[in-house]
């Protein structure tokens, strides 16, 4: 099965039509359109819904069949699969027929294909969110997972947002005690934080850790890298965003890609307060 369904392609061969004329092919989706052997002025009212009826369902079924090929791709031979809990799957079922869009397709099918390995990885909960998902807030989930970290063994990412210095001495001679990583500086933000926050996937607060030890050092898994640094203090703590279960099973499922610029600018701001390496 090809990439691109019939939605696709004519959205990508009329992308310099004016708006009116957009507006106007909308009425092949009402069945307002006159098509083949069909002319709505001839039909009743009652024979143009039937005829909408059956458009959107042959457009349900062909977002089905492209979702479950997809799924297929990612489905291994070499591991014995288990059978779907019915109620999710008839869940399931439903919201995918919704969905058109190839990128948001291909998520929809790794949902699919690792349900079928290992049951109760995505929630229905987490169906319902990702069924409301636009593409932007799953490129703007994309980019925060590329920037987010891995403390030591923990299997939850966090996206860190800056450090704190509290109490001890060094508080008394800095400007402000808040060190702020800049998130925005790479394409991330506080608009984006809140566009994550109000689709359920992040908290709608900040999270601090607890003190961290200056004994002890702390390894920052990245996407693709690692940073291993040990505070100067024992008055040092992260503040970091932190997403929500909802948010940690989308982010089993992104493929995030890592923001080597990012990376590099976290280290040397880390450097101020902690000893990396």
């Amino acid at each position: 099965m090809t990439d691109n369904h019939p939605n696709q392609t004519e959205n990508t061969a009329n992308t310099s039509m004016s708006a009116r004329k957009k507006a106007l092919l909308l009425g092949k989706m009402l069945g307002l359109a006159s098509e083949d052997d069909y002319r709505p002025s001839q039909a009743s009212i009652g024979e143009r819904a039937q005829f909408r009826l059956q458009k959107s369902r042959i457009l349900h079924q062909l977002n089905l069949e492209t979702i479950f090929s997809l799924a297929l791709n990612y489905t291994p031979s070499d591991v014995t699969g288990e059978d779907l809990d019915p109620d999710w799957s008839y869940q399931f079922f439903q919201m995918a027929e919704q969905i058109s869009s190839r990128r948001m397709q291909d998520l929809w099918a790794r949902i699919l294909a690792s349900e079928i390995v290992k049951p109760g990885k995505f929630s229905l909960r987490t169906l319902a969110i990702l069924k409301q998902l636009t593409q932007r807030e799953a490129q703007v989930l994309e980019k925060a997972l590329g920037m987010s970290v891995k403390l030591n063994s923990e299997a939850r990412y966090k996206l860190l947002n800056g450090y704190r210095i509290q109490g001890g001495l060094q508080q008394y001679f800095r400007k402000t005690s808040n060190v702020n990583v800049g998130l925005s500086k790479f394409g991330l933000p506080y608009s984006s934080i809140l566009t994550l926050m109000d689709a359920g996937i992040l908290h709608n607060s900040e999270f601090e850790t607890g003190l961290l030890d200056k004994n002890a050092s702390i390894l920052l898994s990245m996407t693709d890298s690692q940073i291993k640094l040990t505070p100067k203090s024992n008055s040092l703590l992260f503040s970091y965003y932190r997403f929500t279960p909802v948010g940690d099973e989308l982010c089993l499922l992104v493929q995030a890609k890592a923001d080597k610029e990012f990376s590099r600018a976290l280290t040397q701001i880390l450097k101020a307060d902690f000893l990396i390496g």
